[in-house]
């Protein structure tokens, strides 16, 4: 397996529609396989889709924070690789 690099970080965790907040130190693309990992969590997926203030995006940046689906549930600091 190549080196991971860390694009970002979860910041929210909404829990009944499963959805994370991500704060975005790079750049992202719908189609990205990603790790998130933390203290208790540890989950590859594939991003299906992912927002911006509720609106359908292709593609996110540095600095942007985003909606994401996820496969499993996330806690606040959980760290995001690509």
């Amino acid at each position: 397996m190549s080196e991971r690099k860390q694009i970002g970080k979860i910041t929210h965790f909404f829990s009944k529609i499963g959805v994370a907040v991500v704060e975005l130190t790079d750049t992202v693309r719908v189609g990205d396989t990603i790790l998130i990992k933390g203290a208790h969590t540890e989950f590859e997926q594939t991003i299906k889709s992912m927002q911006i203030e509720h609106e359908s995006i292709k593609e996110a940046g540095k600095g942007q924070s985003i909606g994401l689906k996820v496969n499993q549930k996330v806690h606040e600091n959980d760290v995001v690789f690509k």
